[in-house]
């Protein structure tokens, strides 16, 4: 009988939350993927929402897998003891666009500061073309929480799906007042 890998049981975790919410029309889920990467032996798993009101998409949140060799190997080896090693690492992504102003950014970062605490890495990415005098920019905010989530962590996955909603509500709120 095949024994699926904790990022697998990961993995249908979050689509279950996830789809669950699509089926109750409290988002829309807008791209998904799940790779192989074979010359690295790594697995990366993404899926990503939307509120059924942004129908300009201005704001999006994706949550991302990534398992390696390292905890792959640690869960087929079990006679290894490295069993510390089966997980995955978890990263968070929201995508808004927004004006190119100062303020915005120093808003945005205090609402997830709220929300998520100080004690994740939080960086804001923005992607513009300079050649293009544009008004809205791609401002893409991540939250890396530096460490493996394991299976006995499980629930720390639902909370996250619920925090990413509560996350990109008041982010959605606050370019919509803008």
């Amino acid at each position: 009988m095949f024994d699926p890998t904790a990022f697998d049981n990961m993995k249908v975790i979050i689509e279950g939350a996830l789809y669950d919410h699509e089926m109750a029309g409290d988002i829309i889920i807008i791209d998904r993927n799940d790779w192989v990467n074979i010359a690295k032996m790594s697995r990366q798993f993404n899926i990503s929402f939307t509120f059924p009101q942004d129908s300009e998409r201005t704001t999006s949140a994706t949550i991302e897998l990534h398992s390696g060799i390292s905890n792959l190997a640690a869960e087929l080896t079990p006679e290894s003891n490295s069993g510390k090693l089966s997980g995955a690492f978890v990263k968070l992504f929201f995508t808004l666009l927004h004006p190119n102003e100062t303020n915005y950014y120093q808003t945005i970062e205090t609402i997830i500061l709220d929300i998520w605490g100080h004690s994740r890495t939080i960086t804001q990415h923005v992607k513009w073309n300079p050649l293009n005098r544009q008004e809205t920019i791609k401002n893409v905010v991540t939250i890396d929480f530096n460490r493996m989530i394991t299976e006995e962590q499980m629930e720390d996955l639902l909370e996250m799906t619920r925090y990413m909603f509560i996350t990109l509500e008041r982010l959605y709120e606050f370019l919509r007042a803008k």
